[in-house]
């Protein structure tokens, strides 16, 4: 089993930042992503990180203004967003991927429970 447990989220003005964190125990998983869900609208995956490598991707509406990065020592995965607009509020929910290709979005094993994120015009 994994254990995935998100931090960060809150409410901040178009433009800001915000970073979120997942911090991730339990079985070794080879992806940890992001994702998030707008009222309304389908989950999208966000961005993912490769924990042996360090290999990133994103999906191009966030492309050069989210970073994901990882702190192995703490098991925590981090989702730096910047530059936040108004269409990025979304609940953000991390997930965990015990093999595979980290940016296929589709075989996600295991998911937390997600921090609110809310950006005001």
């Amino acid at each position: 089993q994994v254990q995935l447990v998100e931090s960060g989220g809150g409410s901040v003005q178009a433009g800001g930042s915000l970073r979120l964190s997942c911090v991730a125990s339990g079985l070794r998983t080879n992806c940890i992503g992001w994702f998030r869900q707008a009222p309304g609208k389908e989950r999208e995956g966000v961005a993912a990180i490769f924990r042996g490598g360090g290999d990133t991707t994103y999906d191009d509406s966030v492309k050069g203004r989210f970073t994901i990065s990882r702190d192995s020592a703490k098991n925590t995965v981090y989702l730096q967003m910047a530059s936040l607009k108004p269409e990025d509020t979304a609940m953000y929910t991390c997930a965990a991927r015990l093999s595979g290709n980290c940016g296929n979005w589709d075989y996600y094993d295991y998911w937390g429970k997600g921090t609110l994120v809310t950006v005001s015009s």
